[in-house]
């Protein structure tokens, strides 16, 4: 929920607590599919031989149902693998224990859609 990040940046802003963030642009990209799924060619990459011939995708692209939650169940298992655990009860939210160190890792989605951010 919005309201959590809200508060993890107000206690790290009030603590003075490094803050980093990254934009992933390419990120639904990387999701993989557990289904077949079907496209017909884009335009601009149809061959006369291999016209009205269609493609079977090997990862999830933007626009398909599955894109974000294929890329979030890949997402979550290689940050697993840094060690981060998920917070049950807010599933965006990762914690990290390292000595003394507390790491906190936050993941937003953001999608634009016709010039309009939604969350």
């Amino acid at each position: 929920m919005f309201k959590s990040i809200r508060i993890l940046l107000a206690v790290a802003a009030f603590n003075d607590y490094e803050i980093w963030q990254m934009d992933v642009k390419t990120a639904f990209l990387n999701g993989k599919l557990e289904e077949d799924v079907y496209m017909t060619q884009p335009e601009g990459f149809e061959t006369p031989e291999n016209a009205g011939k269609i493609c079977k995708l090997q990862r999830s692209i933007y626009g398909l149902k599955q894109a974000s939650r294929s890329w979030n169940l890949r997402f979550n298992d290689a940050i697993k693998e840094f060690g981060f655990i998920r917070n049950e009860d807010e599933p965006c939210v990762y914690k990290k224990f390292s000595g003394s160190i507390v790491s906190f890792l936050i993941l937003q989605i953001l999608v634009k859609v016709t010039g309009q951010q939604l969350m």
